[in-house]
């Protein structure tokens, strides 16, 4: 029995190339991610305490359980946060959040890449709405995540080697650098921030502050 699954990819395995190549996206989403949802359901099925939604593991897990859920639901928020002839600005309400609370969307494009190029080891670079409603870039080891922390995940960039080796080799400021011009979906960066605040459509005049 699988008591969780792992959701379809949202575009084709060469739809992110170039600047992902279709081969890096079979391994990473067939094998890697795949594979941590397998994992999981392994322990569900041996485990009673595992089978709860996978949000309430991330927040509340440790150990194994804690890694493999972290992992599933990563892979899955960084997929969708992925798209073919993305990247760009931002229009509107988010762009004046991101001007606002980064001093300039450059400086926000800015942070997110010193931040994911930077990080030491496996983990994400994440942009996220913390506790204070204050959007924020921040970075998790491992299979860690932002929910845990009482923040909002908006965004997240995978800098684990799987997802960049076979594309630049170890130059990771590269495939950072390709995803932040080239390949993230704002709309879901707009549509998780709407989610957070319960903004709506009042201009979210809270965040961009």
């Amino acid at each position: 029995m699988a008591y969780f699954e792992q959701a379809p990819l949202p575009f084709a395995t060469d739809a992110l190339e170039p600047w992902i190549g279709a081969r890096t996206v079979e391994i990473h989403y067939g094998g890697h991610h795949r594979g941590y949802v397998e994992k999981l359901n392994q322990l569900a099925r041996e485990d009673a305490s595992a089978r709860r939604p996978l949000a309430d593991l991330v927040c509340e897990a440790e150990g194994d359980l804690l890694d493999l859920a972290g992992q599933a639901w990563n892979h899955d928020f960084y997929w969708r946060g992925l798209r073919p002839r993305g990247g760009g600005k931002p229009a509107g309400a988010l762009l004046a959040c991101l001007d606002a609370a980064f001093c300039g969307f450059a400086n926000c494009q800015r942070r997110l890449v010193e931040t994911a190029t930077g990080h030491f080891g496996s983990g994400w670079a994440w942009l996220v709405l913390d506790e204070r409603e204050r959007l924020r870039v921040t970075t998790t080891h491992d299979g860690h995540n932002p929910l845990r922390h009482g923040q909002a995940p908006l965004y997240t960039i995978d800098v684990w080697e799987h997802a960049y080796y076979l594309d630049v080799q170890n130059e990771r400021d590269r495939y950072v650098d390709a995803v932040i011009k080239h390949l993230v979906d704002w709309d879901f960066v707009l549509e998780n921030l709407v989610r957070a605040t319960g903004a709506g459509c009042r201009s979210l005049r809270s965040v961009a502050r």
